[in-house]
């Protein structure tokens, strides 16, 4: 949702009008659209989860989402149609590209979705947001970087403060897939930490509703300032006052570390199909912006150190920062503006 709505955004700004096609899973994540995009809800579903019923229904209720994506395009014809991958946009891709409507894909990851992959043969362009990104044979993508929210792009390369004798944040962010081992591992590895770092350690950490409760009071219990919530709505504002965040690698959250300019910890998920988390951190970690241990690695001693290191060497924990902000692209909403904008000038 990130991605799309930095774009809705741009465009709204060009004069465009935006309409936001989603399903009511989707729906629920559409709070920080702009008023003026109207969000239109159409029945999808995945197979990937639900038991035998809910998979012989799955194809009923894409059927049923298309056939009502087409109604209403139909009535009201978009210029061009641009996917973000994920179940939720099969509906509107499905019946932009059966009604002949101008249509592109932006894959976040560094390897291609399967609804991007159902698609992408299908479209008119690709767009990248990780490079590079695995496509199939024969069809080419434009690496324009993942689109990030307005008020992420204000914080872009925000002046660093170096870790040293004075309060140090660290930043826990894990998304809802799994961020269960952050809840396990980083508690533990803060209280490995030398005490001398404690007097000046404040932790900001998102964790599920059912496991907030005990991540607090582990903090309390070593006596560190610590907010812990199931989520956070100044995300942007925390990321640029951070000596260091420790994060899934969904692309969203590289975009934005890479941005903003922090050191980050990524621990990518294991559970992913395709591993497209250790592709999105790839870059950063090569470049010396961030490092990176598998769940395998995650231990409580392995992330202590990885820790201890950074927030203990100020020149070094500098140059993470230099080199995360050297990835990042912040022009990715606008580039893909101009692209959707030079499609339909070419569709006409």
């Amino acid at each position: 949702m990130f991605p799309a709505q930095a774009v809705a955004e741009v465009m709204l700004a060009r004069g465009w009008r935006v309409v936001l096609s989603t399903d009511a899973r989707g729906a629920r994540y559409t709070g920080g659209f702009p008023a003026q995009v109207p969000i239109e809800q159409v029945s999808s579903d995945t197979f990937a989860k639900g038991g035998l019923i809910n998979k012989i229904l799955v194809p009923i209720r894409i059927a049923l989402g298309i056939t009502a994506a087409r109604r209403k395009m139909r009535r009201d014809r978009p210029k061009v149609v641009v996917g973000f991958g994920g179940y939720p946009a099969i509906p509107a891709m499905g019946a932009a590209t059966s009604l002949g409507v101008p249509c592109m894909l932006h894959e976040q990851n560094g390897v291609l979705g399967r609804v991007n992959q159902l698609f992408a043969p299908r479209v008119n362009q690709i767009a990248c947001g990780t490079w590079p990104t695995e496509l199939p044979q024969g069809l080419i993508g434009y690496h324009v970087g993942n689109p990030v929210r307005a008020e992420v792009l204000a914080r872009h390369a925000a002046g660093y403060i170096e870790p040293g004798d004075h309060p140090m944040c660290l930043l826990v962010i894990g998304g809802s897939q799994g961020a269960r081992i952050l809840s396990d591992v980083v508690p533990a590895a803060v209280a490995l930490l030398p005490k001398s770092l404690f007097k000046n350690l404040r932790i900001a950490q998102q964790a599920r509703e059912e496991d907030s409760a005990r991540v607090q009071a582990a903090y309390d219990d070593m006596g560190l300032r610590a907010d812990v919530r199931p989520f956070f709505d100044d995300i942007p504002l925390r990321m640029s006052e951070a000596q260091l965040v420790i994060s899934r690698s969904g692309a969203s959250s590289v975009a934005d570390i890479s941005v903003i300019g922090r050191p980050s910890i990524f621990v990518p998920l294991a559970a992913a199909i395709r591993d497209e988390q250790t592709a999105n951190a790839r870059e950063l970690v090569e470049a010396g912006g961030a490092r990176l241990l598998t769940e395998e690695a995650f231990t409580p001693e392995a992330l202590a150190s990885e820790i201890q290191d950074i927030l203990t060497n100020a020149s070094q924990a500098q140059s993470m920062a230099e080199a995360a902000l050297r990835c990042a692209k912040p022009e990715a909403a606008n580039t893909l503006a101009d692209m959707i904008e030079a499609l339909v000038g070419e569709t006409r």
